[in-house]
């Protein structure tokens, strides 16, 4: 079973969580409180609701090309049915935007050793079936009722509006049985509209899925998001919908967002890309060579194997460089044997049932005009070289991706097979920087993370420098640039030359200043002044070198315990007696407030933890067929169905299962709820017993907590034998700070999830301006392998900032806004930052900053008197 990336299981929960709280009943509510601050930033909008559909959870999930979106999918059916749906198996109609990957989405679903079906399996054991959208007559009404049903389909599948040429919505014999218990008062199904049967319900896929209300996941969300598209789904009328892109449309329900940065930490793909620029598509096909020839060598040196591939981006038929002209000039003038290249375009497959991860394979060179787009993936792809005159956009976006996976989603311990390649030539890629760092952005980087990994190098620099010569700036402008309010001195620096077609060339020697570049812009004619934009964004960001790029180290000690005569780093963990802990010691039982029933007509209202929900008409729940199981049940029974939802780790099986075996007990014999009750609304009472059980566990780390850091402080030490260093190479933040105040000496060249404008924004400016302060971090919170934590009862406690001073010390400062600073959660995190100072004897300082302290000093000199000990 492959195991999912941090930032995987970190969206996985968020979609959890948000999918509960919907469960009762107000999903824009739930959108609003639960949605993730790198959400916020990019999609700041209202929920927006289907209409008719208010009361269905619709989110969309931003993953960049690279992220895994298809497995993420797979975890999503289970992570919706547990937190959502009150059935142990789910139907799942799965669309996505093409035949291609259609065929491919199904392939990996149907494949048992595919970690896209692992983690069907895992959660639903071989209660799996798996259809293409066009084979849902094979359908059975015992698979609806005990396997997970995943139909999987184009987006266009159910989009035309004229419904007759779609069979999914006509009546089909074949699947009577479903419909055979099913009332022609059933609300919301298509009916005959003539003949002899008129009025009568139709046998139609639609109506099946409209009785079942499916979990939607649309792969690609971007092309579905049209008024027919949201048509399309009132009338299969969904219980929950779940959209993953890497590009949401500005109105989607964004979630969650991943960060390039983040998959780059998670080591999911190659990152910075170095650009190269040549004069002619000639000399750019010679330097991919070149590159994939040098890789190929260091590659001997890795312990995997890796063949270096490169990707040659050639044009449609009818154009200049097509591919038979691309593939003659490999064969005659680079003399490239026929053997280690591959054709693949629309009349030329030869990828075709190719494994080229395979170490037998012979293929180093790949030719595609646009085929790479679909269904395709090598992770040995290190070199993108185009010489397409025109290059779709989206073309470019798909291949280059391509380039970007990780082999073995594994940083390399050779720097140079942790980057990508691209090499174009002028002439046919024209504003070359500023086309990459726009397709970038485009295949889900922030402009920011676009912008620092994009490496410019000189045609003439080959990839072993260190510090490459950064180029001159060359521009391809419409027509002349204004050059009249530019001092002798810049125009000085500014060349240019007309290349034809009305076309002028612009170089810029050095790197400008902001008021130069702004000039630059200005300068341009109007349609060219967003890629001049860009362009000179790309630059700007490598004219100086943060610490971190200067491969400074930074190293904080951490708070340690004495445990059996060995100093360890503390942890949660050793908060717990020898022992651990275990349910027998607590009562079994689940009290009014934290799970209530009471039984109406045709619904049950449940009561958990202040919060109301109600499970209408039993008489719907056709697929469960509960009204004649219920008597097959026993305490025992529903004693082991919880059981093997609620496993967890730290708690042995047989305990667990005595725990809950006392507690259904407890549920029928002292609160007298009837067994069949309990039954019923199983999934809601699992939810009720997990939050029990985890208020049990935390009462336990409580009281461990003080035993073993404030009341046996002989055994707590802050060392730098355990010293936490930041990763110079990987900061995953989420989202990036976009202000015009430009910070100096933060370690990394962006800082992270930061707000312009606000308390922590001034208290970030207080130690960028500070003279004792030589560098410092925004600390990212959750992010416990790259972000510098202290051990807290219930989590981590994740400080706001981490500063290096001039004479080695170090200082922390969590800022906290007024209405927050005297509650529980910030005495506890100033004690354990107190405690975690006094350890240091002063090597390490501790300030819980606020906008104006008691004695009247506002941050600025609340952190410059820390600094020097007033």
């Amino acid at each position: 079973m492959l195991t999912l990336k941090d930032y995987q299981t970190n969206t996985l929960e968020r979609l959890q969580a948000f999918l509960e709280d919907a469960r009762f009943g107000n999903p824009a509510k739930s959108f609003e409180t639960l949605r993730s601050e790198a959400a916020k930033d990019g999609w700041g909008g209202d929920y927006r609701s289907i209409t008719g559909l208010e009361d269905v959870p619709y989110v969309c999930l931003r993953l960049p090309t690279g992220g895994g979106k298809t497995l993420l999918a797979a975890h999503t059916v289970h992570t919706a049915t547990s937190a959502y749906l009150d059935r142990e198996t789910p139907v799942v109609l799965w669309l996505v935007p093409t035949n291609t990957i259609r065929q491919q989405t199904l392939e990996t679903i149907k494949n048992p050793r595919h970690p896209n079906r692992e983690a069907l399996t895992q959660a639903f054991g071989s209660q799996v079936l798996v259809l293409d959208i066009a084979d849902f007559t094979q359908i059975r009404p015992q698979d609806i009722k005990s396997k997970a049903v995943i139909v999987v389909g184009t987006i266009a599948t159910p989009r035309v509006k004229d419904t007759e040429i779609r069979k999914i919505y006509a009546h089909h014999e074949d699947l009577e049985p479903h419909f055979v218990n099913i009332p022609n008062t059933f609300p919301g199904l298509e009916t005959i509209e003539e003949g002899a049967d008129k009025g009568k319900i139709k046998y139609s896929f639609r109506n099946l899925l409209a009785i079942h209300r499916p979990i939607v996941i649309i792969d690609e969300a971007h092309n579905a998001a049209s008024g027919l598209s949201f048509e399309v789904l009132q009338r299969l009328n969904p219980s929950c919908i779940v959209e993953f892109t890497a590009t949401p449309a500005e109105n989607s329900n964004v979630l969650h967002s991943v960060s390039a940065s983040e998959l780059k930490a998670a080591e999911m793909i190659k990152l910075p890309i170095v650009l190269t620029e040549h004069q002619t598509w000639q000399e750019a096909i010679a330097a991919a060579i070149q590159s994939r020839e040098k890789l190929e060598g260091i590659a001997k040196r890795d312990r995997s194997f890796i063949r270096p591939i490169v990707l040659f981006q050639a044009q449609e038929k009818g154009n200049e460089i097509t591919y038979d002209v691309l593939l003659n000039y490999l064969l005659e003038q680079e003399k490239i044997p026929r053997e280690k290249i591959a054709v693949a375009t629309g009349a030329q497959r030869e990828l075709d049932g190719v494994n080229l991860l395979d170490p037998k394979n012979k293929i180093e060179y790949v030719i595609t005009v646009e085929a790479l787009k679909e269904g395709w993936d090598c992770p040995f792809a290190y070199v993108f070289c185009s010489v397409a005159r025109i290059h779709s956009k989206k073309d470019v976006e798909q291949i280059l991706g391509r380039v970007l996976r990780m082999p073995y989603a594994k940083r390399r311990v050779q720097e140079e097979l942790n980057r990508a390649y691209a090499h174009v030539s002028s002439d046919t890629w024209q504003n070359s920087v500023g086309q990459l760092q726009d397709r970038m952005v485009s295949m889900g980087f922030e402009e920011q993370e676009a912008d620092h990994n994009i490496i410019v190098q000189s045609a003439f620099t080959g990839m072993e420098a260190q510090s490459p010569q950064l180029p001159a700036i060359k521009l391809t402008l419409s027509a002349p640039p204004n050059l009249s309010n530019f001092t002798n001195d810049e125009t000085a620096r500014i060349s240019t030359k007309d290349i034809g077609n009305g076309m002028v060339e612009v170089k810029v020697t050095g790197i400008p200043s902001p008021e130069f570049a702004e000039k630059l812009v200005l300068a341009s004619p109007k349609p060219d002044r967003a890629i001049v934009t860009r362009t000179l964004e790309v630059y700007e960001s490598q004219q100086t070198k943060s610490p971190s790029q200067k491969g400074e180290s930074f190293e904080i000690p951490q708070l340690c315990l004495w445990v059996d005569g060995e100093l360890e780093i503390a942890a949660k963990e050793w908060f717990l007696d020898e022992g651990g802990w275990s349910l027998t010691k607590y009562p079994a039982q689940l009290t009014e407030g934290e799970f209530s029933i009471q039984r109406e007509a045709e619904s049950f209202s449940i009561d958990i933890q202040g919060k109301q929900l109600v499970i209408k008409d039993l008489g719907r729940q056709l697929p469960l067929d509960l009204g004649d199981a219920v008597g097959e049940w026993t305490e025992l029974t529903l004693s082991r169905n919880l059981d093997g939802k609620l496993s967890q780790i730290d708690i042995r099986q047989e305990v667990l299962l005595e725990f809950l075996r006392k507690t259904i007990h407890y549920l029928v014999t002292v609160r007298n709820i009837p067994l069949a009750d309990l039954v019923r609304t199983r999934f809601v009472l699992e939810k009720a017993l997990r939050e029990k059980i985890k208020k049990y566990r935390q009462m336990a780390l409580d009281d461990g907590y003080q035993k073993t850091l404030f009341k046996s402080k002989e055994k707590v030490e802050t060392s730098y034998d355990y010293a936490f260093s930041f990763n110079p190479d990987v900061y995953p933040a989420q989202w990036f700070y976009k202000g015009r105040y430009k910070f100096n000496n933060h370690y990394y060249p962006m800082v992270g999830e930061l707000k312009y404008k606000g308390e922590e924004f001034e208290c970030a400016q207080a130690l960028d301006r500070n003279r004792d302060i030589r560098c410092w971090v925004r600390n990212l919170s959750r992010q416990p392998e790259f972000s510098f934590k202290l051990p807290t009862s219930t989590d981590n406690f994740y400080p706001d900032f981490v500063a290096l001073l001039n004479d080695g010390r170090i200082l922390v400062v969590e800022y906290k806004g007024d209405d927050y600073v005297t509650n529980d959660d910030s005495r506890e995190k100033r004690n354990l930052g107190e405690l975690w100072e006094e350890k240091s004897k002063r090597k390490a300082l501790f300030l819980m900053a606020v906008e104006r302290d008691e004695q009247g000093r506002d941050v600025y000199k609340q952190i410059e008197d820390k600094v020097k000990g007033k």
